[in-house]
């Protein structure tokens, strides 16, 4: 994760396939890791509550965990490594 971006955005994959997303939020009182759950949560089409940062709360490298259906997220991923 990269805090303080224009935008939120997936900027794509690192080289060991973990995704790098942008979010527009500063690394201060958890508003960065605030966005990317709520970002994660609208581009899957959950609550929030279904999306934890399970570890790295600290950190640029995070474990996100997601109470979906494994489909539904291979499918999000798909689309966002095809641009759409």
């Amino acid at each position: 994760m990269s805090p303080g971006g224009a935008r939120t955005q997936v900027m794509g994959r690192l080289a060991d396939g973990r995704l790098k997303v942008r979010v527009a939020a500063p690394p201060e009182r958890g508003r960065a890791n605030a966005e990317l759950v709520a970002f994660l949560a609208r581009e899957l089409g959950l609550r929030r509550g279904e999306v934890r940062i399970a570890t790295g709360v600290s950190s640029r490298d995070k474990v996100i965990e997601i109470d979906a259906a494994p489909e539904r997220v291979r499918r999000w991923l798909e689309s966002v490594e095809k641009g759409t």
